[in-house]
């Protein structure tokens, strides 16, 4: 390689930058969301869970786009915690439905403040302008990767 062919430095990299800043945002909203006592995965559940429709297991975890295995590890952490419950479908007893109790739909609303707050922060250093060009053209790579719903 010749002396003046230095490869670029990582911080012009994509693919470093996506990664630290992710987990920079993700540390602070762990922090954030932690005296709710929900993560971000446990949190984006309660979110899915929250519509005017109720939905199954299943249903919830094509949503979130988790496994079977994965969707029930959560759901069984919520429902210790008292913030959601199961019960059977009364089209399909092979289908556990899923619903916010009162707690959960509190600890919702006071997770999702905080973690909005969170967000807010983590944007500030970009003016509001910026930070929602990033957020829109974030949503249009992952719409593109996920195809026409």
């Amino acid at each position: 390689m010749a002396a003046d062919a230095r490869p670029a430095p990582l911080e012009s990299r994509l693919g470093y930058l996506l990664k630290h800043a992710q987990s920079k945002l993700a540390t602070a909203s762990a922090e954030a969301l932690a005296p709710y006592g929900v993560d971000g995965h446990e949190l984006a559940v309660l979110v899915v869970l929250s519509g005017d429709v109720p939905l199954s297991q299943v249903e919830a975890a094509g949503r979130l786009g988790v496994d079977r295995t994965t969707m029930v590890a959560l759901i069984d952490r919520l429902e210790d915690q008292g913030l959601v419950e199961r019960r059977r479908s009364p089209h399909d007893r092979r289908k556990n439905i899923v619903e916010l109790t009162p707690a959960g739909r509190e600890c919702l609303g006071r997770a999702e403040k905080a973690r909005r707050e969170v967000e807010r922060r983590f944007l500030a250093p970009l003016d509001e302008g910026t930070a929602a060009t990033l957020v829109r053209a974030l949503q249009m790579l992952l719409a593109e990767e996920r195809g026409p719903e």
